[in-house]
C-alpha cells in the first residue's frame, strides 16, 4: 500500500538528538556523547524509587486500575502545594498530569491554536517545541534574543505584525542556550502578552537545577499571579528519572479543563502507576535535598567541561557559563558549519548537537550544544580532546 501522509508530518524534521542517540548506541559503537539532554544515571534515586514502588503495591490490585484523565489526585495536590510553597500559587484543579512536559505543550497548542496561526518563540529555542508547532500546522516566528531573554521591542513589533495566538518560552536555564531571563524581561513579556491578550506557555524543565541554591528566578507564572494567562509546564524527568515520563501543566482552570478534554482523545490518562509511585516518593524522600545534590554534581561537571574547552579548543570558540541546567551553548569559529563538523566528530568518536536544529528561521550554523551531565573524568577529557581536534582540522583548511 502507498500511504498518503499528513502534510504536517511530512514537513516536521526528525529530532536530531534522537537521531544522534541512535548513532551513539549502535552495535560496536563507543562514541562519547555530549548530544542528548539526558540526566546522569548514577544520580537517579534508585533505592528510594524501589521503596516507593514496594509501598504502592502493598495497596493491592486497585493500583493497576484506570485513573482520572487529570491524573492521580494526591500527586496533583502535592504538586499544587509544592508550587505554592515556591511562590507559584496553584490549586489542585489547576494541575494536569501529562506524559512528560512535552505532552503538556502539545495539548496546549492543540486547544489554543488552529493550523496557520503564528506562535512566537525565542531564537534559538527547544527543538521539540518546534516539532510540536510544526505538527499543529503553526507558523513559527522567532524573536531576536540575547543573554537576558527576548528583546521586548522586537517582540512587540512582531506581535503587531503577525498577531500570534501563542508565545512559547523557556526562560530559566533554557534549552539550548542555558540562559536565564532577567526579571525585567519576564515582567515585560507578561505585560506585552496581557496587553494583546496572548497566552504564554512557560516551559520549565530545568529551573530547579540551579547552581546557586539561594538564587531566585521568579517564574512568569508566579509573576502573573491570579490574573493568569500563563501556562506553566515542568517535569520530573530531570530531577527524578525520565523513564517515569511524568510531567505536568498548571494554569487557568478553563485552559486545564480543555487540555484534559484533548488528552482524553490522546491517551485517556498517563500512567497512574507511575503517578502513584511519585506520590509515595514525595512522602518518603527528601526531594529538595536530592535536587541540591544533582545541581552540585552538574556544576562540577560544567566547570570540568569549561576548563577542558579552554585548554584544548582553538581560538574562536566561545560560550557563556550557565547558572544552571544541563547545557553549554558554543559559538564556533566564523564560517564553520556545525552539521559538517558533526560528521567529522562522530568519525573520531564524539557527538554533539549542531545549533541549527534549534532555529525556526535563519540559523547560526556555527553554533553547537554540548551536554555536560553524562560524562566526567577521563571520558569527558577524551571527548573534548576529540571535539577540539575536529574543530582544529576544519579551521586549518580555511
Amino acid at each position: 500500500m502507498e500511504y498518503r501522509f499528513s502534510p504536517f508530518i511530512e514537513q516536521v524534521k526528525s529530532s536530531v538528538t534522537r537521531d544522534i542517540l541512535k548513532l551513539t548506541q549502535g552495535k560496536g559503537k563507543s562514541i562519547i556523547s555530549f548530544a542528548g539532554g539526558m540526566p546522569a544515571e548514577e544520580l537517579f534515586p534508585l533505592e528510594a524509587i524501589r521503596d516507593a514502588a514496594a509501598s504502592v503495591f502493598t495497596r493491592g490490585r486497585s493500583t493497576l486500575q484506570y485513573g482520572l484523565t487529570e491524573g492521580y489526585t494526591p500527586l496533583r495536590e502535592q504538586l499544587a502545594e509544592r508550587m505554592t510553597a515556591k511562590g507559584m500559587h496553584t490549586e489542585v484543579e489547576s494541575v494536569l498530569l501529562t506524559t512528560g512536559s512535552q505532552q503538556a505543550i502539545e495539548l496546549a497548542a492543540r486547544v489554543l491554536t488552529e493550523p496557520g496561526d503564528v506562535v512566537l518563540v525565542e531564537n534559538p529555542t527547544y527543538l521539540a517545541g518546534l516539532q510540536i508547532f510544526g505538527m499543529q500546522g503553526l507558523r513559527v516566528v522567532s524573536v531576536p534574543s540575547d543573554e537576558d531573554g527576548m528583546r521586548l521591542e522586537e517582540a512587540e513589533r512582531l506581535v503587531k505584525l503577525h498577531k500570534p495566538r501563542l508565545v512559547y518560552v523557556v526562560p530559566t536555564f533554557g534549552n539550548p542556550t542555558g540562559r536565564v531571563w532577567s526579571q525585567e524581561r519576564r515582567e515585560g513579556l507578561l505585560a506585552l502578552c496581557r496587553r494583546y491578550e496572548i497566552p504564554v506557555i512557560e516551559d520549565d524543565p530545568y529551573g530547579e537545577i540551579k547552581f546557586e541554591p539561594a538564587a531566585d528566578y521568579p517564574s512568569i507564572y508566579a509573576l502573573a499571579g491570579a490574573a493568569g494567562g500563563v501556562l506553566y509546564t515542568s517535569s520530573f524527568s530531570k530531577i527524578v528519572a525520565p523513564a517515569l515520563r511524568a510531567g505536568w501543566a498548571a494554569g487557568d482552570k478553563p485552559l486545564i479543563a480543555m487540555m484534559a478534554k484533548a488528552k482524553q482523545s490522546a491517551d485517556l490518562h498517563s500512567s497512574s502507576l507511575d503517578q502513584q509511585l511519585l506520590s509515595e516518593l514525595l512522602l518518603q524522600f527528601d526531594l529538595e535535598r536530592h535536587i541540591r545534590g544533582v545541581a552540585a554534581a552538574y556544576l562540577d561537571r560544567m566547570n570540568e567541561m569549561q576548563e577542558l574547552l579552554r585548554t584544548h579548543c582553538p581560538a574562536g570558540v566561545s560560550w557563556t557559563a550557565p547558572k544552571g541546567g544541563m547545557f553549554l551553548w558554543l559559538t564556533l569559529p566564523e564560517g564553520l558549519d556545525a552539521e559538517v563538523l558533526l560528521r567529522a566528530a562522530i568519525a573520531k568518536g564524539v557527538a554533539f548537537v549542531p545549533g541549527v536544529a534549534f532555529y525556526a528561521e535563519e540559523p547560526e550554523r556555527n553554533t553547537a550544544r554540548l551536554s555536560f551531565t553524562l560524562n566526567t573524568g577521563e571520558r569527558m577529557a577524551q571527548g573534548i580532546r576529540l571535539f577540539a581536534e575536529a574543530i582544529e582540522e576544519f579551521t586549518a583548511r580555511s
